[in-house]
């Protein structure tokens, strides 16, 4: 089989990078086709991953995504022509969607981002089988197959992740120490676009706060304030489900993130105002997630709440119990996909 994938984000290396593994050791071949943005790129190499980079943005407002949309569109077709696919896969990428249409070839994709409507529109009209989570708000039509999966357990479910403490050690962070992970976005994504967060001074305030009650620990898309490098997580990007993991708790203003903590059990709360099924899945019936939509207040919020659940001894424990529940429900994806590549190569 000859097998496309694009990869648009960092979280989108992290989801297909054991299937591209997978036929990377199998007699297919794959090809993964690359945008740079916010160090995919450099998780790709971290994966020892090959790639073609057709483009070094995404774009930083409407009218850039609009071009880019029409280029990337016109490149991936082209790419597509030489390689050959049988079958194209990934997430909801309207480029990925526009060339198997032209080409007349399936495309499969995965998809748990509702606000992502420019992209499912393309999706909807274009790919072959769109999966996403029995928790997505959406319905998507007779393509749509709901399935009890989070994108996380792609790369986050037992059978593909053992947490290792040694990774942690050699960068200097201590598991038997409780520490806090907070993750600050770069707000440049294609539905990021009239949001923002915090200004410089009150996400230094923040942290300081913070850090006087526990180990605190940044990762950022944007550059971290030079008053808060001393904060920056020491562990490469590629190994940082390691340090979620046994993380006591995770402060995100990404979704990813926030639902990557779950996913392990550790508690996560979420400041943002886009809410996904997943997120209030997460919350509501799992109770290991918080979502903080209040831009004027959720920052305060998480801080205070964050203080007083720090208190609770066997906060770390009791979430972890809570987290094999969502396995108990959850299937492995990466079976599932592969299976489905397999069904539709077939036909």
């Amino acid at each position: 089989m000859n097998i496309a994938i694009s990869i648009e984000h960092p979280a989108w290396v992290h989801q297909f990078h054991n299937i591209i593994k997978h036929y990377s050791r199998e007699t297919d071949k794959i090809l993964v086709l690359a945008v740079n943005k916010d160090g995919d790129l450099e998780l790709l190499d971290r994966y020892g991953i090959e790639y073609n980079v057709l483009a070094d943005t995404t774009g930083k407002n409407i009218f850039q995504k609009a071009f880019l949309f029409l280029r990337l569109s016109i490149l991936y077709t082209k790419e597509m022509r030489k390689f050959i696919p049988d079958i194209l896969i990934g997430r909801a990428s309207p480029m990925m969607a526009v060339a198997a249409f032209l080409l007349r070839k399936p495309h499969v994709i995965f998809e748990d981002t509702e606000v992502s409507k420019f992209s499912l529109f393309f999706c909807r009209m274009f790919s072959s089988v769109i999966i996403t989570p029995t928790s997505f708000l959406t319905e998507l039509g007779h393509k749509q197959r709901r399935l009890p999966v989070y994108k996380e357990l792609f790369y986050l479910h037992p059978d593909v992740f053992k947490p290792q403490e040694s990774y942690l050690e050699t960068c200097g962070m201590r598991t038997l120490e409780k520490y806090v992970i907070v993750r600050f976005v770069a707000w440049n994504a294609s539905h990021d676009i009239g949001q923002e967060g915090i200004a410089t001074k009150d996400k230094i305030d923040f942290i300081e706060k913070l850090s006087k009650h526990v180990k605190v620990y940044i990762s950022s898309e944007a550059e971290i304030p030079d008053k808060l490098l001393k904060y920056k997580l020491p562990i490469p990007y590629e190994r940082i489900h390691h340090a979620i993991y046994y993380a006591t708790l995770v402060i995100s203003e990404g979704a990813s993130m926030a639902s990557e903590a779950a996913v392990l059990g550790t508690y996560a709360f979420y400041l943002n105002t886009i809410v996904s099924g997943t997120n209030m899945e997460q919350q509501n019936k799992y109770k290991l997630l918080k979502i903080l939509e209040n831009p004027r207040t959720r920052y305060d919020t998480a801080l205070s709440e964050a203080i007083e659940m720090l208190k609770r001894v066997e906060l770390w424990e009791e979430n972890k119990m809570k987290r094999q529940k969502i396995l108990d429900d959850m299937i492995n994806p990466n079976d599932y996909f592969v299976q489905l590549i397999g069904e539709y190569c077939k036909k």
